[in-house]
């Protein structure tokens, strides 16, 4: 490749200004500087540097943007804002957007240059699913529900294919919400769907698109680049799916840590161990230690550790009761359930699969958490590290769930964030899924290691 074509791609500047860059001597090759706009430059070996900065060059790039509403999902339009307007200053200049959201419609789309992948995820062939937040105008009825998951006539020559429905509850948001999920792209299909049921849609915002999720980080009109883990989830469907399938197959159960695993609350604990603390002017320095010495411990573990440690005076039961009470307010009104959750806890109950709960956190809150996110009917068993021998990495608390559960630990699908938590699982006898949480984000490697298959969130399992 050309030296100002190179530079151009990488969009430094025109061809023009990249031939002028070489000339007045700012650009360099492996350490020496050129001077001509046609020397070859081997993208893959050698190293190029422009006014001092590296340059690196990918042939292709992958972006997720949070799409607003009034941005047009296209490259080019005379009236609109399009969703190229909202990527990087130096994002390469032949990228476009891999199908499109409606200009009202919000949420995640995938912007590339790689034609081949677009057509992949694009083909009817392959099925690639995708789920969207839906507030509709009125409630669904169990029979609006069975129509949308068997394909409903919305106009075209054939039918819909099977959707996945699964209403769900949100405290901080009114009116009546789903979640959907089709394996199509029709046009304003999402929309077409709804109105053949006698239903509108009053909001649309895509959550989810193949192997790749929205998350809560990203702020609408934001974007970032994919990593190379959801790039090959995206190339590699067909295999992610076997897996999948592998890790449910012979399945009689499954189940859940509760705190990072289950809902987003692994924050809230460093909190209150600080707060807590500083009732008796015990001020940390950093967290980083106390969390890994308690890490995997039971609720009365852990507050054994903190009297003995700590040196003080409240006895177990009290400091236990304190505790419950600074976490009740957070978990009634700042924890989240991860994302997906109440999808797959539905793909289970149509499975047929027991659910249960194995937490080191005190039964008082589990439950309360449960019942605020209107989910505690899912579940047939909740076993608590106080009730059983040892806390996690052993397999007390695991065995004991399968055991109420009436299950051999052979047949259960464990979901755990934390290593002590997977390592117990694996003691159990039991398969085990990795749970993404930015808590243990600097674990994530040890956990691919020791796990039997890692989700990001629920959402993985969408085509449950």
């Amino acid at each position: 490749m050309r030296l100002d074509k190179y530079l151009a791609q990488l969009n430094i500047g025109t061809r023009s200004q990249a031939k002028e860059l070489i000339r007045k001597k700012q650009v360099c090759v492996n350490d020496q500087v050129v001077t001509s706009p046609e020397h070859a430059v081997d993208p893959e070996k050698d190293q190029v540097t422009c006014q001092g900065k590296k340059l690196c060059y990918s042939q292709y790039e992958y972006y997720l943007l949070n799409k607003p509403a009034g941005v047009v999902s296209a490259t080019k339009d005379a009236l609109s804002e399009t969703v190229l307007s909202l990527l990087p200053k130096e994002h390469a200049r032949d990228l476009f957007p891999v199908g499109r959201l409606d200009k009202d419609t919000e949420g995640l789309l995938l912007i590339t240059n790689d034609g081949a992948l677009a057509h992949q995820l694009l083909s009817p062939k392959k099925h690639v699913a995708k789920t969207y937040l839906v507030r509709i105008r009125q409630p669904l009825s169990d029979d609006d529900v069975k129509r949308l998951e068997e394909g409903l006539d919305i106009g075209d020559e054939e039918l819909t294919k099977p959707a996945l429905v699964t209403r769900i509850y949100d405290p901080d948001k009114e009116g009546n919400w789903i979640h959907l999920t089709i394996s199509e792209g029709r046009f304003h299909q999402v929309k077409r769907m709804l109105e053949a049921i006698g239903n509108e849609v009053a909001y649309l915002k895509r959550i989810r698109f193949g192997a790749l999720s929205l998350g809560r980080d990203l702020e609408s009109g934001e974007c970032r680049k994919l990593t190379d883990d959801e790039v090959a989830l995206l190339k590699n469907t067909k295999e992610v799916a076997a897996k999948k399938k592998a890790l449910l197959q012979g399945k009689k159960a499954v189940i859940f840590d509760l705190d990072g695993s289950l809902v987003d609350s692994m924050w809230l604990w460093g909190e209150i161990d600080v707060e807590y603390l500083a009732r008796f002017q015990i001020y940390l320095e950093s967290h980083d230690e106390l969390r890994r010495n308690i890490e995997g411990m039971s609720f009365h573990e852990t507050a054994v550790y903190f009297q003995e440690f700590f040196h003080l005076p409240d006895s177990i039961e009290k400091m236990k009761d304190d505790w419950n009470q600074m976490a009740w307010d957070k978990y009634e009104n700042e924890v989240p359930l991860k994302p997906g959750v109440i999808d797959f806890l539905e793909g289970c109950r149509r499975a047929g699969l027991k659910l249960g709960i194995a937490t080191s956190n005190s039964r008082e809150l589990v439950e309360n958490v449960l019942k605020v996110h209107k989910v505690d009917q899912c579940f047939s068993s909740i076993v608590t590290g106080s009730e059983v021998t040892k806390g996690k990495p052993a397999p007390d608390v695991y065995l004991a769930a399968a055991g109420q559960l009436g299950v051999d630990p052979s047949e259960c699908l464990v979901f755990e964030d934390i290593i002590p938590g997977l390592m117990a699982g694996k003691n159990a006898g039991m398969t085990i899924c990795a749970v993404s949480d930015p808590y243990s984000a600097g674990t994530w490697e040890e956990k691919l290691e020791l796990a039997n298959y890692a989700i990001h969130d629920y959402f993985d399992f969408f085509d449950f």
